[in-house]
Formats: structure tokens, sequence, C-alpha cells
């Protein structure tokens, strides 16, 4: 059976986000940091802050439709910077559309060492605007079990996604595995500790690993079965059954692509082209590479080391006309958003 994208499920009421029932109370949150992002239901904005071991769910009141004209924006640094009434110090940390507007979101980080966090909307005209916390519709939900990530910035945080009414969340806990996937289901009422995650590393010489962290992931349906497609650093992808994903379970997940090593995975978009499904990966050293879905089903675990950085398993194309991409999300059923190393975001045909 071909595999299909597993769509995330958009709750269609004529109430709007922040009614009771929907978990979300007028007040102003107080994020310690906002590294990333991710979009749920009618333009509620997911923040992580790993700083504070806590996840915020914003009614960014962004439902009507901006268009489609493609979003080109030169230095968006800059204009961030402007926005918050800066003149530098500022880092960009995620950039996200929501698909209820076409709009997008981006959280940045001002000033030094763990800095000052900021979000900020970028309408499809190019007009960068800071976003105001102040006495908006938020929730609220506490990490039970926030593992530090070792000497460099809090890593309870990674990734998330909006899947049929759940939030997915990757990121480091205290447990034994630390590296954990929790399914939080929204409105929020409790997290659990989460499932524990272990992988085969093939490049880090065949090493079952219980300790990295997932770096980023999407959500897709092989067969009949909900997956996450997860990447690791130096560079193993991931499937990992979205039921098997219970609190204090230990999930062994199945390795069936080594991309090559001394690269850091920074981005995934799923995508439909000529009747298939591609997952696209952004990368710190191997640019942009681009895999057929298809694959997925048939793929064979990996079980063997692979050695002078080497690649195996499900193949990947590099797309080579995309460089120097850090930030990377769907922009509509034809177009990516790219944020590269120079600080524009343009608008690119999905390859």
């Amino acid at each position: 059976m071909r595999t299909k994208l597993l769509v995330a499920a958009v709750v269609l009421a004529s109430a709007a986000v922040g009614r009771a029932d929907e978990g979300l109370t007028k007040g102003t949150p107080e994020l310690k940091s906002a590294t990333t992002l991710a979009f749920g239901p009618k333009g509620v904005l997911f923040v992580g802050d790993s700083a504070g071991a806590t996840i915020f769910a914003i009614d960014t009141g962004d439902t009507k439709s901006a268009g489609d004209k493609p979003l080109n924006v030169e230095k968006l640094d800059s204009k961030v910077a402007s926005a918050l009434g800066v003149t530098d110090g500022v880092r960009i940390t995620d950039v996200k559309v929501n698909p209820a507007s076409g709009n997008v979101y981006v959280s940045a980080t001002r000033g030094t060492g763990a800095g000052t966090p900021a979000l900020l909307k970028v309408a499809r005209d190019g007009t960068v605007s800071a976003v105001s916390l102040k006495d908006i519709p938020f929730a609220s939900i506490k990490i039970p079990n926030p593992g530090t990530g070792g000497k460099g910035p809090p890593q309870v945080i990674t990734q998330m996604s909006f899947v049929s009414g759940k939030l997915i969340v990757a990121g480091l806990s205290s447990e034994e595995f630390a590296s954990t996937l929790r399914v939080i289901p929204f409105p929020f009422k409790e997290a659990d500790k989460g499932a524990g995650i272990q992988i085969f590393h093939a490049a880090h010489n065949g090493r079952l690993e219980t300790n990295s962290p997932i770096r980023t992931f999407v959500a897709y349906k092989i067969g009949k079965e909900d997956h996450i497609m997860a990447a690791y650093t130096c560079t193993p992808l991931v499937k990992i059954p979205v039921s098997e994903l219970k609190a204090g379970a230990k999930v062994k997940g199945t390795t069936i692509a080594e991309l090559g090593n001394q690269n850091q995975p920074l981005d995934m978009i799923v995508y439909t082209k000529g009747g298939k499904d591609y997952v696209l990966m952004a990368n710190s050293r191997h640019g942009i590479l681009k895999l057929a879905a298809a694959d997925f089903e048939s793929a064979v675990a990996l079980k063997d080391p692979v050695k002078g950085g080497g690649t195996a398993g499900v193949k990947a194309e590099n797309v080579a006309e995309l460089k120097d991409v850090v930030q990377l999300d769907k922009l509509d059923d034809g177009h990516a958003l790219i944020l590269n190393k120079a600080g524009d975001l343009k608008t690119v045909p999905l390859p």
C-alpha cells in the first residue's frame, strides 16, 4: 500500500479559539526562552520553552487568509531587530508558517547569553512586527522530568508537531532513556513522562543510543500506521510507530537510513508532488536532501556500522540549487519557505 500523508486533524468550529473548552485563558505568558514553534488548529501557536521546561499554547487570532503571494524578505534578522527596538544581538531560532492564514511566525532571542525571548509575525507583504504577549488567550503545560542536555543550552524541547489533536514533542528527559517523545493531548491537561527512544546509530560504530535527542521530525502514515520519521545528528533517519509512544515505555526505533556523519539535521517537511510523497530535510553540512516516502515502508533496518562518513539504507537526493538553508517550512502545496545563512527569507518551488 502506498504511504500516505499523516494530516494533522483540525477542529472546525464556529466559535473562536480562546473559549473555555479550548483550555485557553487570558493572561501574560512568561517565557524564559522561545526556541521551537509549531502550529495547531485555528492559529494556535505552540511555543517550546526549553529553559523553563514549559510548552505554551498561544491564540494568535490570525485566521484570515493573507493571500498566496510569494514571501521574500532580505535581511530578516535586521528587520526583526528593528521590530524589537534594538540594533543587533538578535538570533532567529525558528520559523513556522501559520496554515490558518499563510502568515509566518518567528521566534528569536535578543541580547547575550540566554537572552530575552521574542515572537514576531511576518505578513505576506514582508512587514515584520512583534507579537504582544500581554493579556492574550493562552495555556501552558510543564514538562515533568526535563533533562539538562549537558553543558550547552537545555534541549528539553527540540521539535514539536501537532497531529490528530495531540502535540508530539521531542527532547531530552532525566530518565534512563533520555531521548524522549511525548504525546500531549490538546487542550492541555497534563504531560506524562513520555516514551524513551533507543536507536541504532550506524555512523557511531553501530552503537545503540538512548541519550541523543531527536533534532527534527515529521509525522507520516506508513501503510495504515502513524509514524514519526525522526532525524538525529550524524545523521540516522529512524521510523517510530506513534502507537508505541506510551508513558514510561522504552521504544526501539527502526533506523532505515544513514545520511552521512558530521552533520546536524535542521528541519524537515513532507509534501506531495506529481502524486508522490517526499520528505525534504535541511542540514548543517549536507544541504537539502530529498527522500521518496514510498521507500519507507519496505526499508530494511540497518544492522551494520557505516564507516568513513558513508551512507546506507534509503537513498537521498541532494537538491543542489538550495544552499545554506538554516530554517525550512512548507508555505503551500507548491512552495517551501527557507531562511538562509545570509538572513534572507525566500519562497522557493518544492523540488
